[in-house]
């Protein structure tokens, strides 16, 4: 992977907030909802378009899901250099713990597919 694309060092994830929502309505076979709240930095000098994202979320008995998906809630955000994209969405889980990671994937001003890393984070029931 990291031959095909470029890992700005200036292109950051933070995980700004991991909250367990016991109140909202969730599929059976998944009970858990946590909402979580994410903002994209973009400390280069070009502007960055985020084209898609993958998650890999690994539950307390070892099983992994990975996802895949287009943009980022429904969105493409072009970031500025300077700027931060943030946003909140949610995971669903059928064990009281997992942990979640991922990469951010898109293409800078001058073409070149880039990649940034979401960094792990613990969802665990209370």
């Amino acid at each position: 992977m990291s031959a095909e694309f470029f890992e700005p060092p200036d292109l950051k994830v933070t995980v700004d907030r991991v909250t367990y929502q016991p109140d909202v309505d969730t599929p059976a076979d998944r009970p858990h909802c946590f909402a979580y709240f994410i903002s994209i930095h973009n400390n280069t000098e070009v502007p960055i378009t985020i084209h898609g994202r993958k998650w890999v979320v690994t539950n307390e008995r070892g099983e992994i899901t990975a996802v895949e998906g287009d943009g980022v809630v429904g969105e493409h955000p072009t970031i500025e250099p300077g700027e931060k994209f943030s946003y909140n969405s949610y995971h669903l889980l059928d064990t009281n713990s997992a942990v979640a990671e991922g990469s951010y994937l898109g293409v800078d001003a001058d073409g070149r597919r880039v990649l940034t890393r979401i960094p792990k984070f613990r969802m665990t029931v209370p």
